[in-house]
């Protein structure tokens, strides 16, 4: 069973992606429960932001166009929950009345933003509705927890109500993605099981999406992870978010690995620092391939990885200036490259059109079912520059500026 931590300190960190233009809920020095609201997002109210532990903000910074910089939440006081009023959501469910409390209700408490809508990967607009839901219970990256540790009897249920909440939001498909073992979920309606294989990238959402519902620019495409559609469960029965998330803690640079409970944002010297070997270490939130070097859990990241730090070894003045005066080196085409996007498409006429910037090309070869994750192996595997993620990047946002 995992062990439980709730670290002294927590923050909030989001992806670049997300574009959060900070609009606070609770000022700096105020006490705030666990679960309750503290940001919005200045251009999108349905955007929300809530306490990863029950504290003291202690320190909220901004950047250029109120960007988040810094939020940090410490621990004291009573470990208060912040109780949200489920009645108007449930009533809904249960009478199939429409959507407007639930959408509310998941906006509010901060779990609209566990959404990703693809094309773009952003977080959906407060009434869009999708096509089709890939719910991903399999995590196939390098050191990743099994899923299956955040269910247990209770959960169960939890994940059934928000499958079902899930589904009065979409008119298509509810696909749930898992591993080759028992059911997880019950059967109903319009949830389909999918079974997956246990190698990366498999269980990447945009490899499903690509295979199962390919996103377009006519028809959005949400995934989730299984974990947070457990959270909508327990928001719904019981009015509270969870506590704590399932995260892995591993790598070459610890003496053992562990499995833990902790709370979104967690401090992450406080789960590492112990449990280090001697000598200079990196810590990522997020895997080895597409992580990257922090002091708090990412927003969606269910694992952190400990590295060595390695120096990287000087290079002649003379060498360094002809590398960057060259034209980048050619990727070789390789069956590595196709079974780095799970053999689902065309890799090498993908990254071929990424690196010409073709997007018309791209679009054919279904890029907008993809966000920089779904690309990590293909940079592992390549170590090619500009990195194929940032191209992607590029692309999809050019898309979306034209679209």
């Amino acid at each position: 069973m995992p062990e439980k931590i709730l670290t002294s300190e927590a923050g909030v960190s989001l992806a670049p992606w997300m574009e959060f233009r900070v609009e606070p809920l609770a000022e700096v020095g105020s006490l705030v429960a666990q679960g309750a609201p503290i940001l919005r997002d200045r251009r999108r109210p349905e955007c929300i932001v809530t306490a990863p532990i029950a504290g003291r903000v202690a320190e909220l910074e901004t950047g250029a166009g109120r960007r988040l910089t810094s939020l940090i939440v410490q621990a004291e006081g009573p470990c208060d929950r912040h109780q949200y009023d489920t009645r108007l959501a449930l009533g809904e469910l249960e009478g199939g009345s429409g959507t407007t409390a639930l959408r509310q209700l998941l906006q509010s408490s901060g779990l609209w933003m566990r959404l990703r809508a693809r094309p773009f990967g952003k977080v959906p607009e407060a009434s869009t509705v999708p096509a089709a839901i890939v719910v991903m219970a399999v995590d196939t990256r390098p050191l990743a927890p099994d899923p299956r540790h955040a269910i247990g009897e209770e959960n169960t249920a939890r994940l059934n109500l928000g499958l079902r909440a899930l589904s009065s939001l979409c008119d298509g498909p509810i696909f749930f993605c898992q591993d080759r073992g028992p059911d997880i979920p019950d059967a109903h309606g319009r949830l389909k099981i999918v079974r997956i294989g246990e190698l990366h990238p498999e269980g990447l959402a945009g490899l499903q999406i690509h295979r199962l519902f390919p996103a377009r620019l006519s028809r959005q495409v949400w995934d989730i992870s299984m974990e947070d559609v457990v959270a909508i469960g327990q928001l719904l029965s019981e009015g509270r978010l969870p506590e704590t998330q399932v995260v892995s803690v591993a790598g070459p640079g610890l003496r053992e690995a562990r499995l833990v409970r902790c709370p979104p944002g967690a401090d992450l010297r406080e789960l590492c620092y112990a449990f280090m070997s001697p000598g200079p270490r990196i810590i990522l939130s997020g895997s080895v391939l597409d992580g990257r070097e922090s002091r708090w859990l990412g927003f969606h990241d269910r694992q952190v990885t400990v590295l060595e730090r390695r120096e990287p070894t000087p290079r002649h003045w003379l060498d360094a200036a002809l590398r960057r005066a060259s034209r980048p080196e050619p990727v070789i085409a390789t069956a590595a490259v196709e079974q780095a996007l799970g053999g689902a498409m065309p890799g090498m006429a993908l990254l071929r059109a990424l690196s010409v910037g073709d997007d018309e090309a791209a679009v054919d070869l279904d890029v907008l079912s993809l966000v920089e994750e779904d690309l990590a192996l293909v940079d592992y595997v390549t170590a090619a520059s500009p990195r194929f993620s940032d191209l992607l990047r590029a692309a999809l946002n050019r898309i979306e500026a034209n679209a």
